[in-house]
């Protein structure tokens, strides 16, 4: 028995991350081994299987698996696989099939655990070392997803049906039974050349528009399909991502969504597509959301939006897809609620856009929420005659949300507050005296309505306010100035060791806020950046590629904070996930020692990163220094 530890012990040390171990390590991993052969073309491990050993490769090789079939790698003797199954949850993210026949040492969970926590430089190589170790944990994270990596062109199943403007709603209807299809896009000719690549693409038609707008009010079957079509057309590049597609058709509540390649139509995606591929979404929730006709039937779906967010953190979705998707859920209950609203209180009696603000408009919403909103009112707006209807429309609209799910906002930040509820030039004459007169209340302020995205009527208004905000702050370094000394009032719990520093009052005393001390900073450092580079963009990862092409952070910066968000608000996301399967109301509260050892040194990381941020925030913007 001795010789064949001894065995084992020279065959590890030929090998990293064995090489560097002590004797009395190699000795403890020899006697706790076990001997698996797997015989050519055998499944080894498949994916989400609950994994309980690291195996190491005697002899043979295996070949691994992205989650959507493609080939990773393949491994050969000294080779290992497992790791990350263990280091997560135990759950396998890469499939391994034996390529040849393999003999394999399975070194159990514990005797790798213990190795892990103890010898560093063993951890590190199983990792991959430092900030390179947490680019490679957000590489497999997207790499595991296929909604990430799928292009919609790989679900288009056939050409478009197509039919030009001037034909008929009957040839319409004729042309879809033909063809077995529930929409046709409508194509107009060129004038001088009529070659198919010369047509332009004008309109959709489906057969809910034939019910809708021809048989419902009586119009003859001759009716041309110009007059009948819908012309505004919402489409998406063949290139985008199926996710992308899926957030489209939430946002505008949309059926058929045409796929262009060079300006011409290459397919029609319907949600039937999409939930074919994807066989639980979010499209179900929104679509449920706009069929209800009360509070109380809105309010029914709250548990069906937490299984919906399970469901997409289960299937490995990034934190990018899960906040967009909760964005919209959101936003979609706000648009309901409104929709309502003025079906109760009747027309407005001038008009207004409603707004909201916050995580929901920079489209990173997560379970834990609350609601920021306000209302911009027409310039004509008169207190005295008008505003009883619009805090009557407001007060439906947020105690609705808070039905919902949506906490009222403890700040007050809500179209219930007489001073959130004003005309286009009293929100123009806030935002210059907040940007002119910084003062505290006015940063505070700034930081929640700088990020305001138009929900409901005259949206454009908020588009508006956004290019004020961009073009008023871009050169005002004053200002920015004040924004990144604001921005540095939340830390990322590290202490000098770069030990975690817990929550130090509350019930949570052994926790760390993963939003107040991870996420929120983070996005307010972002927003500065963003700022004074003129973005027009709301979410951080969009304002950070902004902040990227501009080219004002030091190399390699950009995708460490990236990578640092991405990670932490993971973190935040899964464990919200894990409150809701195990019944609990959904915090933002981790407490470390719940977690693996693998996501404390990348939390570890991802908060220096946020760290080095603040510091380089800190030296940029400092006032008087021309940015």
């Amino acid at each position: 028995m001795q010789a064949e530890y001894q065995e084992i012990i020279d065959f590890l040390r030929r090998y990293p991350p064995f090489n560097d171990l002590p004797d009395v390590a190699l000795a403890r991993i020899a006697s706790n081994i076990e001997v698996s052969y797997f015989k050519a073309g055998t499944q080894i491990l498949t994916f989400g299987q609950q994994v309980d050993a690291w195996y190491v490769i005697r002899s043979g090789s295996t070949e691994v698996y992205r989650r959507n079939g493609d080939l990773y790698n393949r491994l050969s003797a000294g080779g290992y696989f497992g790791q990350f199954g263990l280091l997560r949850e135990n759950s396998v993210r890469f499939p391994v099939t034996a390529l040849e026949d393999t003999l394999a040492y399975l070194i159990p969970a514990q005797i790798f655990h213990e190795l892990f926590e103890k010898y560093e430089h063993f951890a590190d190589l199983v990792e991959v070392e430092d900030r390179t170790r947490l680019r490679q944990t957000i590489a497999r994270n997207e790499d595991a997803n296929g909604l990430l990596s799928s292009p919609i062109e790989t679900l288009i199943s056939r050409p478009p049906v197509t039919v030009e403007a001037m034909e008929t709603v009957r040839d319409a209807a004729l042309k879809m039974s033909a063809e077995g299809v529930s929409s046709l896009l409508i194509l107009l000719p060129s004038d001088t050349n009529p070659a198919p690549e010369n047509t332009k693409l004008v309109g959709i038609v489906t057969d809910k528009d034939l019910r809708d707008r021809v048989i419902a009010r009586g119009l003859s079957y001759t009716t041309p399909l110009s007059s009948i079509m819908t012309s505004k057309l919402i489409h998406v590049e063949h290139s985008q991502l199926v996710f992308e597609t899926m957030i489209t058709m939430m946002q505008h509540n949309i059926h058929h969504l045409p796929v262009l390649k060079n300006g011409q139509p290459v397919g029609v995606i319907s949600q039937s597509d999409i939930i074919r591929y994807e066989s639980q979404n979010s499209l179900f929730i929104v679509s449920r959301i706009f069929h209800c006709n009360s509070t109380e039937e809105l309010s029914a779906l709250k548990n069906e939006v937490r299984a919906c967010f399970t469901r997409i953190v289960r299937e490995d979705a990034n934190s990018q897809m899960i906040g967009r998707a909760m964005a919209v859920i959101a936003r979609s209950f706000m648009q309901r609620l409104l929709a309502l609203a003025e079906e109760a209180l009747g027309p407005p009696p001038v008009p207004y856009c409603f707004i909201g603000m916050g995580s929901m408009a920079r489209q990173e919403q997560l379970l834990v929420t609350d609601q920021d909103n306000a209302l911009i009112l027409d310039n004509r707006f008169n207190p005295t005659r008008h505003d009883a209807y619009f805090m009557a429309l407001a007060k439906f609209v947020t105690d609705g949300l808070a039905a919902c799910g949506y906490h009222y906002c403890k700040g007050n930040i809500m179209a219930t507050n007489p001073r959130w509820r004003q005309p286009l030039h009293v929100w123009e004459s806030y935002f210059e005296e907040w940007i002119d007169s910084p003062s505290p209340q006015a940063l505070l302020d700034s930081a929640i309505f700088f990020d305001l995205d138009g929900v409901w009527g005259k949206v454009e208004w908020a588009e508006h306010l956004n290019l004020f905000i961009t073009r008023k702050v871009r050169h005002n370094s004053r200002f920015l100035a004040c924004m990144a000394r604001n921005a540095l009032l939340r830390k990322p719990p590290l202490g000098f060791f770069k030990n975690f520093v817990m929550e130090p009052s509350g019930q949570h005393t052994q926790s760390i806020d993963m939003k107040r001390r991870g996420t929120a900073p983070l996005s307010d450092l972002v927003r500065v950046h963003a700022l004074s580079v003129g973005s027009m963009a709301h979410n951080s990862f969009d304002r950070l590629n902004d902040v990227i092409a501009a080219d004002i952070l030091p190399n390699g910066r950009g995708q460490d904070l990236r990578d640092s968000l991405e990670f932490i608000s993971m973190v935040r996301i899964r464990h919200q996930a894990q409150d809701v399967e195990a019944g609990q109301n959904p915090d933002n509260k981790i407490e470390p020692l719940n977690l693996s050892d693998f996501e404390r040194k990348n939390l570890k990381d991802a908060f220096q990163i946020l760290s080095n941020a603040q510091k380089y925030l800190k030296y940029r913007y400092q006032p008087g220094r021309k940015v």
